[in-house]
């Protein structure tokens, strides 16, 4: 199944390299077993959406490589993909921008056709054929039905496909400058949050964060670090205050990193699809 990783440092502008790369558990590790494309999103110096994906494997793809490298943003959406719905081409690979708004998915649900009859208009914000960009779609009607409230949209479009269609998992990430919204839903698909402080006495500390794995370890320079607050599907690094959202629980993160957390969809899907027993790319 597809990885998700978003990352917000308040108002400073900061690389995600050690996340995306260097990290025990990066995405391009995990790129290994979600092969099917790879993509970063983050905003430019005028809050402008910037895309750089492609229908390759993080590992192989030297345009990620590049830009994880060399992209600063205050906040940054990446995904690393196990296609379910679309061919691997860029227009259906991850993450993908609308109305100013970054936003990437892990899971899926079907009966697209009745989602495009709920979309009317909006449909036309649709580039491509998967099922995470029609949901963007949703997510950005029910954001205007809300009067521009990110997290009730999210909600009432998480809610109305739970309702509705058959559902896998509608986990997702939102990002807007300088804010980050992140939804897990139901429970079979994992996704975890990290609120990293900087300075002495936080996990990063004087000394740098050495982070460990069962294969691997890498050493941060503190002088690098500020506080941020991390979403990913897997805990990227050996960092023992990561947290797994519960079921249906969606967590907004500011500007100022005040994170908000609340269940906001409490019953499970009218039709869901089973996670596969022994699938190597389900994380729950």
């Amino acid at each position: 199944m597809c990885r998700l990783f978003g990352l917000t440092s308040g108002p400073a502008r900061v690389h995600a390299t050690f996340w995306l790369l260097d990290a025990p558990d990066s995405l391009e590790a995990q790129s290994h077993r979600n092969a099917d494309g790879s993509g970063i999103g983050f905003f430019g110096p005028a809050g402008e959406p910037v895309l750089d994906k492609q229908p390759e494997p993080a590992f192989s793809d030297q345009e990620f490589i590049h830009e994880a490298r060399e992209a600063q943003s205050s906040v940054f959406v990446a995904h690393v993909r196990w296609a379910s719905a679309g061919g691997r081409t860029v227009r259906n690979t991850h993450p993908f921008a609308m109305r100013g708004r970054i936003m990437a998915h892990n899971g899926g649900f079907g009966d697209l056709q009745r989602l495009d009859s709920q979309l009317g208009g909006y449909a036309s914000l649709v580039g491509g054929e998967t099922d995470s960009e029609r949901y963007f779609a949703l997510i950005t009607q029910q954001i205007d039905v809300h009067d521009g409230d990110v997290g009730a949209g999210i909600t009432a479009a998480a809610s109305w496909i739970a309702a509705h269609l058959p559902v896998s998992a509608l986990n997702t990430v939102v990002a807007a400058p300088g804010e980050l919204w992140a939804l897990r839903y139901p429970g079979q698909h994992a996704l975890h949050i990290l609120e990293r402080p900087a300075g002495p006495g936080s996990p990063a500390g004087k000394v740098g964060l050495h982070v460990r794995s069962a294969t691997s370890s890498v050493h941060v320079p503190a002088a690098a670090d500020v506080p941020s607050v991390v979403v990913a599907s897997e805990q990227l690094d050996g960092e023992s205050g990561w947290r797994m959202l519960a079921p249906g629980e969606l967590v907004h993160v500011r500007s100022d990193l005040s994170v908000e957390s609340a269940v906001v969809i409490t019953r499970p899907p009218v039709r869901l699809v089973p996670v596969p027993a022994g699938n190597p790319n389900i994380d729950t």
